[in-house]
């Protein structure tokens, strides 16, 4: 669920029918099944539905009942299916389908279902979509409580019209709950640090179905573990409380780059994103191809002609648009159209310091379809005026995150994955084996290493203290 949804930025860069960055789903042969009891508290047996539907005030819908339907964002995973989606309405549903299911079948929440691994719907478990806890409510003292399912157009949209801002991801549709879990990068992260930075509180109904609040002064290591070590981990979170920031006025700027010119823009803008401001943000798009082409874009808080004078240290390029928005303009110009659904397999990869030899990253695209893309997110800035170990987010002084993207019909995704891993360890002999958890990848070598680091350690602890029975567990849970 991350956030960052860069087929929006691929969008509008110019590069159309580029792909969604928070796709795709696993395959059901990484399907976990509910773990078995570890303690005689834990229950057996198959879930009664009959039981839970008659505690609810929302709706259960089991399968091949009117009104069951489920489908992730990536049609690759429109095969894996819950047993029962519970629609939930209140924090008092989702204790009573963790106190059904524990034990029993697995069990997991959804809000944008835009998982990458499809975590968000378990196979013959059941699925708390929490989309019904969707109410974004403004707070005196520049704060703002979240319902866990809203989505990020829904938080923008109501906290434009009071003049302040959540440093999230981009596309509308895309839940705040994974991407904050997960980190949070977005277009505003070297300014204001990732959305996980400005988590005040969390409301979690752990796998002991207790309402628990967690902060800096209540059970901070859940709150800890809460910031960056995964979605699906740990509990399944109601409501969100954030501080925020006034909404800035932006210019945003795209500069195109022709084929056979990749390498060198890439090199130039690893020096240069190094040594720019805060207040700029950046990517690079490297699209596939015989010879890759790529894109340079980003926002700053700050003038036109700052922007200019910052945008004239790197290559010419062949087209160049820069232009003043306000806040709200500048939300839609990264959100670009709506795109219901997309097909595709991605992964990452953490750039700790630029790359020695850019060329070679850019020739993991070299023969190519047009459609696969590497997408270099530029980091540090306020991200890294964070310790690693202040929160679970592990790569704070990383210089950039790299997602990995190829659009593929579902019937050639098996081939898909193939070239995928041939770019993603190729990548990863140029920049290390470390990778982003919103981008989770359910091939990733080591992965648990990669998306946690030093931290994993102690992430693990914080599971076994408030899921010692493994009722939240996954292919890629902390757990495991």
């Amino acid at each position: 669920m991350d956030p960052v949804d860069r087929r929006r930025f691929l969008k509008v860069a110019g590069l159309a029918g580029a792909g969604a960055a928070l796709a795709a789903c696993t395959s059901p042969s990484t399907t976990v099944p509910a773990p078995p009891p570890s303690s005689s508290s834990v229950p057996s047996g198959p879930p009664d539905w009959t039981a839970l539907r008659g505690k609810m005030s929302g709706q259960l819908v089991l399968a091949g009942e009117d009104g069951f339907a489920y489908q992730g964002f990536n049609p690759v995973w429109d095969g894996r299916k819950p047993a029962a989606i519970a629609k939930v309405t209140s924090a008092a549903d989702v204790q009573a389908c963790v106190e059904a299911a524990r034990g029993r079948v697995a069990i997991a929440a959804r809000s944008g279902g835009h998982s990458y691994a499809g975590y968000s719907s378990p196979s013959g478990g059941l699925q708390v979509d929490v989309r019904g806890l969707a109410g974004v409510e403004v707070l005196p003292g520049g704060q703002v409580r979240v319902g866990s399912g809203a989505a990020l157009g829904d938080v923008a949209k109501t906290l434009v019209a009071s003049g302040q801002c959540l440093p999230t991801g981009t596309c509308p549709s895309v839940g705040v709950a994974g991407l904050t879990l997960g980190g949070g990068i977005g277009v505003l992260s070297r300014k204001y640090g990732l959305t996980c930075d400005h988590l005040v509180s969390a409301t979690v109904v752990t796998a002991d179905g207790r309402l628990l609040t967690a902060s800096a002064q209540q059970e901070p290591d859940l709150f800890w573990a809460l910031r960056g070590g995964g979605g699906g981990n740990f509990g399944i979170v109601t409501e969100f409380v954030f501080s925020t920031v006034p909404a800035p006025e932006v210019t945003v700027f795209s500069l195109s780059y022709p084929a056979g010119a990749a390498a060198d823009a890439l090199g130039a803008w690893q020096s240069w994103i190094a040594q720019a401001p805060d207040e700029l943000w950046s990517n690079v798009v490297v699209r596939g191809g015989a010879q890759p082409s790529c894109r340079i874009g980003g926002c700053f808080i700050g003038s036109v002609g700052a922007l200019a004078a910052l945008v004239n240290q790197l290559p010419a390029p062949a087209q160049r648009f820069i232009q003043p928005k306000t806040y709200a303009e500048a939300t839609q110009y990264f959100a670009g159209g709506p795109i219901d659904r997309e097909s595709a397999v991605a992964s990452s990869r953490i750039v700790r310091d630029p790359i020695g030899d850019p060329a070679k990253a850019v020739d993991l695209l070299a023969g190519q379809s047009d459609e696969t893309y590497l997408i270099f997110d530029g980091l540090r800035g306020a991200v890294a005026a964070v310790a690693p170990d202040a929160t679970a987010f592990p790569h704070r002084t990383a210089l950039a995150n790299v997602q990995i993207y190829l659009k593929t019909p579902p019937e050639a995704a098996d081939e898909a994955r193939v070239r995928l891993a041939a770019i993603r360890d190729g990548l990863g002999a140029l920049v290390g084996d470390t990778g982003y958890v919103n981008y989770i990848d359910p091939q990733m070598p080591q992965w648990a290493q990669a998306y946690y680091g030093g931290n994993l350690a102690r992430l693990k602890e914080v599971a076994t203290k408030y899921d010692p029975d493994r009722v939240f567990a996954f292919a890629q849970a902390v757990s495991r």
